[in-house]
């Protein structure tokens, strides 16, 4: 089919090179996988290394401890993503013997792994003829076909997945899958699509409709609800704070924070907050409590407006406490940037 040879061709002149496209290894593909949902390539790039640097076999990485593995993961986000990679390193090894399923079927029952990571480390890993259908393919074909079918309906990727079995043909899946993502990666973008130079712009119905930026659609838009953290940081001249660890299921779930007061509004907490806070790790004395930044962070579905207020404390009333090193622990980015900028001295 000429779409194909048309797509491969241009794959063999634009494709970038990154070390988990050398290597059919499924371990490492799972791996590249996981990192690059919902992060851009060259912000996951170091973290793919560091990782396979430090976790070289699915073993070593089952063998590791949580924490290290969200140490590691710190900065990317999303850490369900980091907590789901030690649950599936741990199946793995203890239920296959250190060795990735090879079928579609069970690809999907590991945790984590959903159609579009199953599709991808079963075609490029074991030839299964599974299509890839990620954002950039979703874009790709909606605007080839002129699809209006959004893509965030519950039966989007079945509709969507079937356009790309019909393209794929008897291609080679790895090729062709990796072909996809790359072209809507670097030649149809969202923003500003090369459609001057693209190879299918005579069978593009988005093109030749001149509805490019109409494609893909959606029928939902994404709600979003604002949410008042307010951290209270504690330290002494070491630079050891009080720390807790995040167990809810929330953001940040096994991370670490500073004490928090999460308000319903903008509004500081009360004098009798701060009071109820510090009584909880058991702190009776303070001197003023004051606002030292003030910023705010995005998520998926939520805006968080993040207040860091700092109190100065005795040193013998804080020696008494659980006091710990920031920087040697697992922490939500908007208190790792804190962290960096105000616990500046290395130990």
């Amino acid at each position: 089919m000429k779409w194909r040879e048309l797509l491969l061709n241009w794959y063999k002149t634009h494709a970038r090179s990154f070390p988990w496209r050398e290597t059919r290894d499924p371990y490492r593909v799972w791996l590249s996988e996981i990192i690059l949902q919902q992060t851009r390539t060259q912000q996951g790039l170091p973290y793919y290394e560091k990782f396979i640097e430090t976790f070289p076999t699915i073993e070593s990485l089952a063998d590791a401890s949580l924490e290290e593995i969200l140490k590691l993961w710190q900065g990317l986000g999303y850490y369900s993503r980091a907590r789901n990679l030690h649950i599936t390193a741990q199946n793995i090894r203890d239920h296959y013997h250190g060795k990735f399923p090879q079928s579609f079927e069970e690809l999907l029952q590991l945790k984590g792994v959903g159609d579009y990571t199953a599709s991808a480390i079963g075609s490029i890993c074991f030839n299964l003829p599974q299509p890839v259908v990620d954002g950039n393919v979703f874009r790709v074909l909606s605007r080839y076909f002129g699809d209006s079918f959004p893509i965030d309906h519950h039966k989007a990727l079945a509709h969507y997945k079937s356009l790309a079995f019909e393209l794929m043909g008897n291609a080679s899946p790895a090729d062709f899958n990796q072909a996809m993502m790359e072209f809507g990666a670097l030649h149809c973008t969202p923003k500003k699509p090369l459609c001057g130079t693209c190879p299918f712009q005579n069978e593009c119905l988005a093109y030749q409709t001149q509805s490019v930026f109409k494609f893909p659609q959606k029928k939902n838009r994404i709600k979003t609800r604002d949410r008042y953290l307010h951290y209270l940081v504690i330290k002494n001249e070491r630079g050891q704070t009080l720390l807790q660890k995040r167990n809810a299921k929330d953001i940040w779930e096994g991370l670490y924070e500073f004490p928090l007061i999460e308000t319903s509004t903008e509004a500081s907490p009360s004098e009798a907050d701060w009071n109820q806070l510090l009584s909880a790790h058991k702190i009776n004395q303070r001197s003023a409590i004051e606002l030292v930044l003030e910023l705010q962070h995005k998520l998926s579905h939520q805006k968080l407006h993040i207040y860091f207020w700092e109190t100065e404390q005795h040193s013998k009333e804080l020696d008494k406490k659980n006091l710990l090193d920031p920087k040697g622990f697992p922490l939500p980015v908007p208190l790792l940037n804190f962290v960096r900028e105000y616990f500046p001295t290395e130990r």
